[in-house]
């Protein structure tokens, strides 16, 4: 051999160890890290004394939401102002955003209908339990059903959290709420729960932070601190959007307290999962069940619609407070910017309608008390810079998606969602993922839009980690 073939030779095995080397760390699972669970994100200093803080601030306070007639008469006044409205194009319905024709009728009757009745829609929200507590500094707000004893005589009771998502709020689970809490209303179902709903850090009304670097991770470790101010060491979650995200990270940090983690827009952004969604993709009917093709494969359409839908992701990702700006004391605008998600992320073929079908899964009504939420609690800016900070250095730095959570999973993929995972891409994340299904109704919103199905898909998860994993109440 040539002295230039064996520096070839030579050159290639050192140059092919080192691809293995990098693949393989790329590659290879990773411990889950450490995050300090007394963070603090508090507007003044953390307390020198973090003991004593705990000790006063743990108490639990019942809350009434109420905001006096000036404001709602304020909110009147703007929505009666005449509306400067550039005129859709000709032949367009929502496929260049909200259809500013369709969005005077909406200002119409958010004004002339629903105002006037808002008392009656305050106490709709009402109807639970509101409490608000401190954790790490923050205010944070949520819902607490608890069952009675005598509630619990012949059913399976367990804990459940439920993690809403942008442009969401605990609004989005009130129908779910009550299937999950009332189960005593059908003598065939031997579950019954107790219902933790929080809105997230900076949503609704949970106090949002001064201070950078609060992102999933983060605000996981707050909701675990929050169940345990609860007296909870034991529980299901369930959640979609950031909800499914922030709920994916309590499962992976905190594995010894979540029961069960069930999703329904679950996700695996591992390199390891990447590379099995494209082999998948060779042999399609291998993966997917038949009829649900069309939601992994092409994956050039797949990704033509993300790219579509995915402009106010990437303007919340990098500059959260320029569109925070132009929404904030503007209710035309929110309403125009949140409702426009009801429409397209439901079903995306409601976009080619003048209304983009938004009444066709939802009331109006129901649409409306998730806008007013976020014009009341002035949290359009600060529910958008989740979407910085879960894409800063810093949270990436965490490798959050190559830690395997051994929880059990469970998914349910609802086909007009934004995106799918098939089960060989999910398993890297979730080795127990258990439960798997496909629902041919429903979109984003499930919670909402098909809490039936949801339910019903949940108990059907909790059955079986019942019976896989022998868990007793």
């Amino acid at each position: 051999m040539s002295v230039t073939l064996k520096i070839l030779v030579l050159v290639l095995a050192i140059g092919g160890g080192l691809i293995y080397k990098n693949v393989s760390q790329l590659w290879a699972d990773l411990p889950a890290p450490k995050l300090d669970p007394q963070e603090w994100w508090g507007d003044e200093a953390q307390p020198k004394d973090y003991a004593a803080y705990l000790a006063n601030s743990s108490e639990v306070i019942g809350n009434r939401l109420s905001y006096p007639e000036k404001t709602i008469t304020d909110l009147f006044t703007r929505l009666n102002r005449t509306l400067r409205l550039t005129p859709p194009l000709e032949g367009v319905a929502f496929e260049y955003g909200f259809n500013t024709d369709y969005l005077k009728e909406v200002v119409e009757y958010w004004r002339d209908d629903y105002l006037p009745r808002w008392r009656e829609r305050e106490v709709f929200l009402w109807q639970f339990n509101h409490f608000t507590t401190d954790i790490q500094g923050l205010r944070m707000h949520f819902l607490h059903l608890m069952v009675y004893d005598e509630n619990k005589v012949g059913k399976q009771h367990y804990p459940v959290l439920l993690l809403h998502g942008w442009p969401g709020s605990v609004r989005e689970f009130y129908d779910l709420i009550h299937l999950l809490h009332q189960s005593n209303l059908d003598k065939n179902n031997k579950y019954i729960f107790d219902v933790i709903v929080p809105s997230l850090p900076g949503y609704g009304w949970s106090q949002g932070t001064s201070r950078k670097g609060l992102g999933p991770a983060q605000v996981a470790v707050i909701m675990s601190n929050l169940m345990a101010r609860l007296g909870y060491d034991k529980y299901f979650i369930q959640g979609g959007d950031w909800g499914s995200i922030i709920g994916s990270h309590m499962a992976t940090l905190y594995p010894e307290n979540v029961l069960g983690y069930h999703s329904n827009m679950c996700s695996s952004m591992s390199p390891k999962s990447h590379v099995m969604g494209a082999l998948a993709g060779l042999w399609p009917s291998l993966f997917v069940p038949s009829g649900f093709e069309d939601l992994f494969f092409p994956k050039s359409r797949q990704l033509s619609y993300l790219i579509e839908e995915s402009g106010y992701f990437h303007l919340q990702a990098t500059k959260p407070d320029t569109v925070g700006a132009a929404l904030t004391d503007n209710p035309v605008g929110l309403a125009a910017y949140i409702l426009e998600k009801f429409s397209t992320w439901t079903n995306p073929s409601y976009r080619s309608l003048a209304d983009g079908g938004i009444t066709k899964r939802y009331t109006m009504d129901a649409l409306l008390d998730n806008v007013m939420i976020y014009y009341l609690t002035n949290s359009i800016t600060t529910s958008q810079r989740l979407y910085a900070e879960a894409y800063s250095k810093e949270q990436r730095g965490l490798l959050l998606e190559r830690v395997p959570t051994p929880v059990p999973t469970g998914c349910a993929r609802f086909k007009s969602d934004i995106m799918h995972f098939l089960d060989i891409q999910l398993k890297d994340k979730f080795p127990n993922l258990i439960h798997s299904t496909y629902h041919k109704q429903g979109g984003h919103f499930a919670a909402l839009e098909v809490p039936k199905v949801l339910h019903k898909d949940f108990l059907e998860f909790v059955k079986k980690v019942e019976q896989k994993f022998n868990i007793k109440p």
